[in-house]
């Protein structure tokens, strides 16, 4: 992976941890921009589309989860990587992070190694989405009446077409690249954050919960104590 390939917003109040992230980030190669609250970091979201974006919770004015939202309402950051990093680790609020369309949550504080090392897996595993399974052609893979656009991050149902965050958008090809499998719950956490991400165990039903918010409640189905499949509803 080169570094300097990729973008990063660093969104914080604290002008010093500002300055301690970048330096950090910068050694490594990464291209650094930062924002002092949310409303700037949309703006320079705007003007520099970043490949990943991350946020502080708790801000003047806007805070991180309000930021991610409408960050997140826009069609043309639909594939861009957010992660909050906080000095709040409860469960609920890494809950709300994730239902507003996160796709990590880092609890400070937090060594350099280690966050680079976040950083760099959240980047790395952010391209990967299964090349198996559905119906594939020219990246676009059907199955019932919902059609993936792989290149465009893109849902196509019912002749509509919506966009997902990343990580419910890679959840749900993982899903459909087997359909009727069974993934367990320790297989989805490997495959779509990795081994060396560390999520809470809601995680995983957020995101199934959100998706079928918008795909329909049919297609997912949950088997008690083991995982998810997915399903043709139409059959």
């Amino acid at each position: 992976m080169e570094s300097s390939n990729y973008k990063i917003l660093l969104v914080d109040d604290e002008s010093d941890i500002l300055e301690f992230l970048s330096y950090n980030l910068k050694k490594e190669g990464f291209q650094v921009s930062t924002a002092g609250d949310g409303k700037e970091a949309i703006e320079k979201a705007k003007k520099l589309h970043p490949h990943l974006i991350i946020l502080d919770v708790m801000m003047p004015e806007m805070d991180g989860i309000e930021t991610c939202e409408k960050i997140r309402s826009l069609p043309e950051f639909s594939d861009v990587l957010i992660s909050f990093l906080t000095a709040r680790g409860e469960d609920y609020s890494q809950i709300a992070g994730f239902e507003a369309g996160a796709d990590d949550y880092i609890s400070k504080p937090i060594k350099p190694k280690v966050f680079i090392s976040r950083v760099k897996a959240l980047l790395k595993r952010s391209g990967r989405v299964s090349e198996e399974g559905g119906n594939a052609s020219n990246g676009l893979i059907s199955i019932g009446n919902i059609s993936i656009d792989r290149e465009r991050y893109l849902i196509i149902q019912d002749g509509k077409e919506f966009s997902l965050p990343r990580k419910e958008f890679e959840l749900l090809i993982l899903l459909v690249s087997r359909p009727q499998k069974v993934f367990t719950r320790d297989e989805i956490y490997s495959s779509i954050w990795g081994e060396k991400i560390i999520v809470g165990d809601r995680t995983i039903d957020v995101h199934i919960r959100k998706l079928r918010e918008k795909i329909g409640d049919d297609y997912i189905q949950t088997v008690k104590g083991v995982g998810y499949k997915f399903v043709d509803a139409a059959n």
